[in-house]
């Protein structure tokens, strides 16, 4: 016997999440589109790739999965707030912004890239100095 789609229970469910991201977003939002690759103009972590961020005292880390790509073509940049992460590949482009959960000092990044798994350590900033009104 053949499953009809007329019959998945969640149906209802996600045809009211579809209507309420179309009425918040102001734009036809579809869920039945299968994001990744290039479809749709899409690229980037969100889809095809997970990006995890640990903070410790001293540092925060990012490890991003990029399959497919050579260490040459990525690019990474920080402003202290945002690690910026761009990788491509001749069947995937990657372009990720990252809000780091702390300041950190960008001059002090390492970066990693083994099989795969680019890892990227920062140490924290200083903490502001306090200025006194006088």
């Amino acid at each position: 016997m053949r499953r009809d789609d007329r019959d998945d229970p969640f149906d209802d469910l996600f045809r009211e999440i579809e209507r309420m991201m179309n009425e918040m977003m102001g734009e036809d939002f579809d869920m039945h589109v299968e994001r990744g690759g290039n479809a749709g103009g899409q690229t980037g972590f969100g889809t095809e790739t997970h990006v995890d961020v640990h903070e410790t005292d001293e540092r925060v880390r990012v490890i991003a999965d990029l399959p497919g790509v050579e260490k040459e073509d990525i690019d990474l940049k920080c402003d202290g707030e945002v690690l910026t992460i761009s990788a491509g590949s001749d069947h995937r482009e990657y372009d990720e912004r990252i809000r780091l959960p702390a300041q950190v000092d960008e001059h002090s990044a390492t970066a990693t890239y083994n099989n795969g798994v680019l890892e990227v350590q920062l140490d924290k900033a200083e903490d502001s100095a306090d200025i006194d009104v006088q």
